[in-house]
């Protein structure tokens, strides 16, 4: 999952009942096929190369059970630390803040939360009947991938469906591919715990 072409699109399932994404790049080829193990008391999730299922990449699991500050390792198929991703706690509440480690356990990423205010309106209309199911046309987060120096280096923001079920990926700033994939597979697990809050 190297030297992608931006932008990036990840399209929900909605025929499932686990968590399933596919990735795809600027030209529509399929990069990746994302499933969360449903059921477990932690958090595990699984990065394929296609949608058949047969190759495993990556695996991004939590270090534990689901909680505020939890943090999410990401490993090659054969079990070599990429980094990890990791929920800024109690910031989280109001704008999601993620940071994105590297192998070392350096930080080398954040990830905020562009505009809160989006969250509430999502809340709020959709416990109004009716118009409850447009929130998917009406509020759509964004969120921004910053690197140490404060530059923007990649953002992901959610399209407007019926289901809200697509998300783009795009790039601002080069990147090296070690840093790309992680940026890549942290935004993969963010989003869905995000799309899991709502």
């Amino acid at each position: 999952m190297r030297n992608l072409a931006y932008p990036l699109q990840f399209t929900f399932k909605i025929t499932t009942i686990a968590n399933d994404f596919k990735a795809t790049d600027a030209h529509g080829n399929t990069i990746a096929y994302v499933r969360e193990k449903i059921f477990r008391l932690k958090d595990n999730v699984d990065v394929y190369s296609d949608e058949t299922k047969s190759q495993r990449l990556f695996n991004i699991s939590a270090n534990q059970w689901i909680d505020w500050s939890t943090s999410y390792k990401m490993t090659t198929d054969d079990g070599q630390s990429l980094g990890r991703i990791g929920r800024k706690g109690w910031r989280s509440i109001w704008k999601a803040t993620y940071e994105i480690f590297d192998e070392n356990d350096l930080k080398e990423f954040h990830v905020n939360e562009d505009n809160g205010w989006i969250k509430v309106g999502d809340a709020v209309l959709s416990e109004i009947p009716i118009l409850g199911i447009l929130t998917g046309y009406v509020f759509n987060p964004s969120y921004t991938v910053y690197d140490n120096h404060g530059t923007k280096v990649a953002q992901i923001k959610k399209q407007k469906s019926f289901w809200g079920r697509r998300f783009t990926v795009d790039q601002f700033t080069n990147m090296n591919p070690a840093q790309e994939e992680r940026v890549a597979l942290g935004l993969m697990m963010m989003i869905l715990l995000e799309r899991r809050r709502g």
